[in-house]
């Protein structure tokens, strides 16, 4: 019970109830829209009371049972519903959210610094190399001085990765 009780408290599941709630609430609004205003608009313009009545097609049936109808009007209606629905979720839910997240995003970015960013291994041991170099540099006034290798050059040797020291 303690796990059934912790589901349904959980945020995700208390957003999604709400959404649905919404959703069909929203839905009864698309319909009426299109039920009352568009279909009865588009109807006039095919001379039918509304589009559920408009663009019907009959075709006969093989018996007596008259003829079938195919209600073209019914779809476009259905189509247009469905086009109102996808233009009020892309406009009021879609666009808000891309845009606020990219404004987020955009300030995170703003406020990072380099220094956020951790040096890479390239780095790191470019900075070793530049260390040991430096300590192994003989004192300026000293008498013999090795020619340091040029970039890319082995220091393999008969002992080993560095040679004999």
């Amino acid at each position: 019970m303690k796990g059934f009780k912790e589901f349904i408290l959980r945020g995700n599941v208390i957003d999604l109830a709400v959404a649905v709630v919404i959703g069909a609430a929203f839905t009864a609004i698309v319909t009426s829209l299109v039920t009352n205003i568009f279909n009865p608009l588009i109807g006039a313009a095919f001379s039918a009371s509304s589009l559920d009545d408009s663009l019907i097609v009959s075709i006969p049936t093989l018996g007596d049972g008259g003829d079938a109808q195919l209600l073209f009007g019914a779809v476009l209606g259905s189509v247009i519903q469905f086009v109102i629905v996808a233009a009020v979720v892309y406009f009021c839910l879609v666009l808000p959210v891309n845009h606020l997240l990219k404004r987020t995003f955009a300030r995170q970015a703003a406020e990072e610094t380099p220094t956020d960013v951790p040096p890479t291994d390239v780095e790191l041991l470019s900075e070793i190399r530049d260390l040991l170099r430096a300590q192994s540099a003989p004192a300026a006034g000293s008498g013999s001085r090795a020619a340091p290798l040029a970039e890319g050059t082995d220091r393999t040797g008969a002992n080993g990765p560095l040679g004999s020291r």
